[in-house]
């Protein structure tokens, strides 16, 4: 059956691929970011393959932009049944040399978005009695150096996930998070070269950490997204998945 999917943070990366990938799996797909021209290039994309898209340009921290996005993407695809919150920011650092702004920004783009976006997609969920929730967690939850508000943000939004699952599943919803391991981004370059290190050597590093031997690629979350977003994950919320190329959590 085709749903309508809103995927924030879409514009690239683990975002644009989870777009691409529902769109593949024959659903309708609302492309949120905060600059609607670069959500533009993702939705072209699934127009080109012969699906359904729309670029909505939206801070998914802001209660009113975030009610704008999700009546739009009802008004032009159809009330929206899947979510995935994925639009997330790095503002990284050691605690003693973190700003306030790092972590507020990073705390509300996160948590607060997909609180802010989980609680206006639900209406449309519960109304059709069937729904998806996939939040985008991280293997940083577990704890990462220089990341303290990323870590606390990714680790919320677990809690987050489970008790979704416990409130929605009586409406059909259901609500899981995927948390990757280390993945090839515009996001993982950006760290690379605030270190200093070239991309290349960055990622083989992280290879040899990797048991399957490799780094992750976007291709790889929106592969485990489409799996808790099927029809066939119905008895399946408040999960956890790593896909991180090894045992993690």
């Amino acid at each position: 059956m085709t749903r309508t999917a809103i995927v924030t943070g879409a514009a690239r990366g683990i975002g644009a691929a989870t777009a691409r990938r529902l769109a593949a799996d024959g659903h309708a797909v609302a492309v949120v970011d905060l600059d609607e021209s670069q959500a533009g290039a993702t939705a072209a994309a699934i127009e080109a393959g012969g699906g359904r898209a729309v670029a909505i340009g939206a801070d998914v921290s802001d209660a009113d932009a975030v009610a704008a996005a999700v009546a739009r993407a009802a008004d032009e695809l159809g009330a929206p049944t899947i979510l995935v919150n994925n639009a997330g920011i790095l503002r990284d650092n050691l605690l003693f040399k973190m700003a306030e702004a790092d972590w507020d920004q990073v705390i509300a783009v996160h948590l607060r978005g997909a609180f802010l976006m989980s609680r206006a997609v639900q209406a449309h969920q519960v109304d059709a009695g069937w729904g998806r929730i996939v939040n985008l967690s991280s293997t940083s939850a577990l704890g990462n150096r220089g990341q303290a508000n990323y870590a606390a943000a990714k680790a919320g939004l677990q809690g987050l996930t489970k008790t979704l699952a416990i409130e929605l599943g009586r409406y059909g919803v259901t609500a899981n998070a995927v948390a990757p391991g280390f993945i090839e981004t515009d996001m993982t370059r950006a760290t690379a070269e605030r270190m200093g290190v070239p991309f290349e050597a960055f990622l083989a590093g992280a290879a040899k950490e990797i048991p399957v031997g490799r780094v992750g690629q976007p291709d790889d979350i929106a592969a485990a997204v489409s799996f808790f977003c099927s029809e066939g994950a119905g008895f399946v919320s408040g999960q956890v998945l790593y896909v991180a190329g090894g045992p993690r959590g």
